[in-house]
């Protein structure tokens, strides 16, 4: 029966799963990560536009420098996320982790809707930001590795990229959703009054959307992975620590994979293009509405080269893909400033269209290849935590550095070359790993998948 999962159409109760239960199990997954990630990046938008100004600009000259890091510190508490989702992923299932995070993110995004400014509250306002995007960071830890594991482990062997594509592309919806109501909100409160109200009511827009990815998650079947799991009682029951003792490099290289991808990404995400551009003492000082469509437009080429990749990836496995991709993201990490740089609005939209071609194809194959990294009975703790760990050494504090490079150096030439080698750091991580495509899911194969997939090391 087991042989059987992941194969098309089987469940792990051997019945045939309809195409509609997995149509739910793919919407559900893309609307959830769009929730949580648009909740994530109205952060880091504010950040760059006027939670500067709000909460930092009282603490000195360097306040665009300490927002920024706002949104690393973050980064820090995703692992936490990350440790208590694979614990209680790979204990209670894939399911309920999912509708945790999906609040805790709700809340704490809401909350800083209605947070008084510094202004107000002095030094208490951007403390209590800053808590709140600590428990963001929490909730971000937790959610993309339950999500990703169940749209893979529901989908049929041939087709787990396409299948782990679709909760990837929650990040470039998520950041279309988040610039396209930004933007918006700069034309229906322009100037003095986006920074009174305006900048709020995207934040106060998470109540509904979180009801909305509520029940949307709540009607969708648990993985049949953990199902099985569950029902032959084999959860682990020490998941974390089995994963550190069998499995630390592989957690690290695979986090390195990430890292590469993330790291450019948060030029655009973690808010610094945002940030750069519209900075009114800045080179470009460009107006703030044309800047955001630019970059809800680049989320939209994102979104299509994530699902092209993981179209590909079946193809030509996920090892090939990502080596593609690497290519493509080095091409575009060094036309993005030359274009940006020019002030002009349509070639910003060209230089950071051009480079999400080469994150598409760095983002969209990896539920798939961190899925089939890992055995079943650690593989949420696997898949999170190690896409946590990239996630600090890449994205975390990626604005930052550019911010101190730029004020540093006065130029963005720098900048370019740091995220040229993160870039080839993550080329280096991938040509590490062993393509495993197809691998079997079911906890049948544990011994297949204990086998590491690292090259030099042994297999057994």
């Amino acid at each position: 029966m087991s042989d059987q999962l992941g194969s098309p159409g089987f469940t792990p109760t051997g019945t045939i799963a309809s195409p509609h239960d997995r149509r739910r199990v793919v919407f559900a997954t893309v609307i959830g990560t769009t929730v949580e990630w648009y909740d994530f990046f109205i952060y880091a938008t504010a950040v760059g536009l006027v939670f500067g100004q709000l909460f930092f600009a009282p603490l000195g000259a360097n306040s665009a420098l300490i927002a920024f890091a706002t949104v690393g510190v973050s980064f820090l508490f995703r692992p936490l996320g990350a440790f208590l989702a694979g614990h209680f992923g790979d204990k209670l299932g894939r399911k309920v982790v999912l509708m945790w995070t999906l609040i805790l993110m709700g809340a704490a995004t809401a909350l800083i809707g209605v947070l008084p400014t510094y202004e107000a509250i002095g030094i208490t306002a951007p403390i209590l930001l800053v808590l709140l995007r600590i428990l963001q960071g929490i909730s971000a830890g937790g959610e993309w590795g339950g999500a990703v594991l169940m749209a893979v482990e529901h989908a049929p062997r041939t087709k787990r990229g396409i299948f782990g594509a679709s909760p990837q592309i929650g990040v470039p919806l998520g950041l279309l959703l988040a610039s396209g109501v930004m933007a918006i909100m700069t034309a229906i409160a322009p100037g003095e009054q986006f920074l009174i109200w305006g900048w709020r009511v995207p934040f106060l827009l998470s109540v509904v959307l979180i009801l909305v990815g509520y029940y949307v998650r709540r009607r969708v079947e648990e993985s049949p992975v953990f199902a099985e799991l569950a029902e032959r009682k084999e959860e682990a029951r020490m998941p974390i620590v089995q994963l550190f003792k069998k499995h630390a490099l592989l957690v690290i290289i695979a986090a390195l994979v990430f890292a590469g991808n993330n790291a450019v990404g948060y030029m655009t995400t973690g808010g610094y293009i945002q940030g750069y551009a519209t900075n009114p003492e800045g080179a470009l000082a460009m107006e703030r509405g044309p800047v955001l469509w630019a970059v809800a437009g680049s989320a939209v080429t994102w979104l299509l080269s994530t699902l092209l990749a993981g179209w590909v990836c079946d193809r030509i496995g996920r090892r090939n893909t990502y080596i593609a991709g690497w290519v493509m993201q080095l091409v575009g990490v060094f036309t993005l400033f030359p274009l940006v740089n020019t002030g002009e609005v349509g070639l910003l939209f060209a230089g950071l269209a051009i480079l999400t071609i080469g994150l598409g194809f760095t983002y969209g194959p990896q539920a798939a290849l961190y899925t089939e990294l890992f055995p079943a009975s650690i593989r949420f703790s696997g898949v999170s935590i190690s896409y946590a760990i990239g996630a600090i050494a890449g994205g975390a504090f990626a604005p930052t550095i550019a911010t101190a490079i730029v004020q540093a150096t006065g130029s963005t030439q720098a900048v370019t070359w740091y995220l040229a080698g993160m870039t080839v750091l993550g080329l280096i991580a991938t040509l590490l790993l062993r393509d495993r495509s197809g691998i079997p899911l079911g906890p049948d194969h544990e011994v297949e998948q204990s086998k590491s997939p690292i090259y030099g090391l042994s297999r057994a």
